[in-house]
């Protein structure tokens, strides 16, 4: 997907998310729920918020698969594998930075630049000109969707606002979503808040522009850092484990936590324990 073809101003993607959100907050589903972790009370929930990095789409297989493209064009031969896990690696410990104030506030296109710089050399890429290494980082905003993803998503849909609640920029996030056919009814990010997860600002803030108080708000994610946190601000928590996130020689303790509201295998299966059809 072309730069050109993605909204690129953040100024007018900021409003039109507002925009988005106040035209829709005021619906919300009644539903009863069915689900197998499924506690009582969910019938409040009007609003899911998803994690997107691993919940949403599949970040490993696709960088890799765009760096053995890159190989393929330029002849360079990189270990896509071990350079998509380093690059994943740092985005934590850049996080971390901002959050003790080593960096001002800096959004996730560039700390990903930045961890990509450090990369660059030790991976044997420094032959890339400065537009080579622009579009590499923006592999970012071209993650593949796992496979049940649109359709469960579209499902959701029905009865749900759905909305991004991510640690990646909006304009990532709206060119994620153009490029892979997601759904979302909003486009909330870190980047509103200035607070990346899981600081309580970051879900409090989803839940407040959605016009919602954050118990009518499910936070939706594969990591169990993410929901802990945003349950201990007062969202319920849908945990969809994505076992093959980190490759298949990694092993992910995938074990719910008790206190998950819901569980589920995909958002197919989400769907059917929110009693969606």
């Amino acid at each position: 997907m072309s730069e050109s073809n993605s909204i690129a101003c953040f100024g007018f993607v900021r409003s039109l998310t507002v925009v988005i959100v106040a035209g829709l907050a005021v619906f919300g589903p009644r539903t009863e729920v069915s689900g197998q972790s499924a506690t009582g009370g969910l019938e409040t929930v009007k609003a899911l918020t998803f994690d997107v990095f691993g919940t949403v789409v599949d970040w490993r297989s696709s960088i890799i698969q765009e760096g053995e493209l890159l190989t393929s064009r330029t002849g360079v031969q990189v270990d896509w594998p071990r350079f998509a896990d380093a690059w994943r690696g740092g985005y934590g410990p850049a996080m971390q930075r901002v959050r003790n104030g080593e960096l001002p506030w800096t959004k996730i296109d560039d700390l990903h630049r930045m961890i990509l710089d450090g990369l660059i050399p030790e991976y044997g890429l420094t032959a890339l000109d400065e537009s080579a290494r622009d579009d590499l980082n923006r592999v970012w905003h071209r993650l593949q969707p796992w496979p049940d993803s649109v359709s469960g998503l579209t499902r959701l849909k029905r009865q749900y606002v759905l909305a991004t609640l991510s640690n990646g920029n909006v304009s990532l996030l709206v060119n994620m979503a153009k490029h892979g056919g997601l759904p979302w009814d909003a486009v909330l990010s870190a980047e509103l808040a200035r607070h990346y997860k899981p600081d309580p600002e970051a879900y409090l803030t989803a839940a407040d522009l959605l016009g919602l108080e954050p118990h009518q708000v499910m936070m939706v994610a594969a990591h169990k850092g993410d929901l802990r946190a945003a349950a201990a601000v007062g969202l319920r928590t849908g945990y969809v484990p994505r076992p093959g996130e980190y490759g298949p020689d990694r092993e992910v303790d995938i074990t719910p936590d008790p206190s998950f509201d819901v569980v589920a295998t995909d958002f197919n299966d989400l769907a059917d324990a929110l009693g969606v059809r």
